[in-house]
């Protein structure tokens, strides 16, 4: 059987060459469990949330269009955002929700924590599924340089597009699929 343990390298330098609001840029060289001595770029990144919020009877999630850069296009996702300093995750979720959609939390329960890209960054992601009262909705309170677009949408119209290409979000798939997959 394989061992799912991983083994951690050892950081034997780090530098910072760029440090921005959300992520910086650390230049380490790292021992790694292998032993080789290799030179890498890590995006260290703030954690996030991801909520798949459905209505009582799991037969519509909410759904979000937001400009993201790097695709330069609308990206379709679920409601995401990054954990603030001194937040968990759960916190993280409920307020997330509530700025980006106006719905307020019903239940909230974690699913599981994804990584992507780590080859270059750090950043974990803690998706959790919630229940919304579809009736219930307050103000959304964006960032000043953001803007969402939410929409009630079927379950099924979902997994349909995911299964089409036309929602590529890794951190929307992993949620659905995974809440999928438990939900049996």
């Amino acid at each position: 059987m394989i061992n799912f343990e991983p083994t951690p390298g050892k950081v034997l330098s780090s530098s910072t060459a760029y440090e921005g609001p959300i992520f910086s840029v650390q230049k380490q060289k790292i021992a790694t469990p292998d032993g080789l001595t290799v030179n890498r770029d890590l995006i260290d990144h703030a954690a996030a949330v991801v909520i798949l919020a459905l209505t009582a009877d799991h037969k519509q999630a909410l759904i979000g269009r937001e400009y993201r850069v790097g695709v330069n296009r609308e990206a379709i996702a679920l409601p995401a955002g990054l954990i603030n300093p001194g937040e968990d995750p759960e916190t993280a979720a409920r307020r997330e929700l509530a700025e980006e959609t106006g719905y307020e939390v019903q239940s909230l329960k974690p699913l599981l924590t994804i990584t992507a890209s780590e080859g270059m960054t750090n950043e974990l992601q803690h998706c959790f599924v919630a229940t919304i009262d579809s009736a219930k909705r307050t103000s959304k309170h964006f960032d000043a340089d953001e803007f969402v677009t939410t929409s009630l949408v079927d379950v099924a119209d979902i997994i349909t597009a995911i299964n089409q290409g036309q929602i590529t979000s890794a951190q929307t798939i992993a949620t659905v699929m995974y809440w999928l997959h438990s939900a049996k």
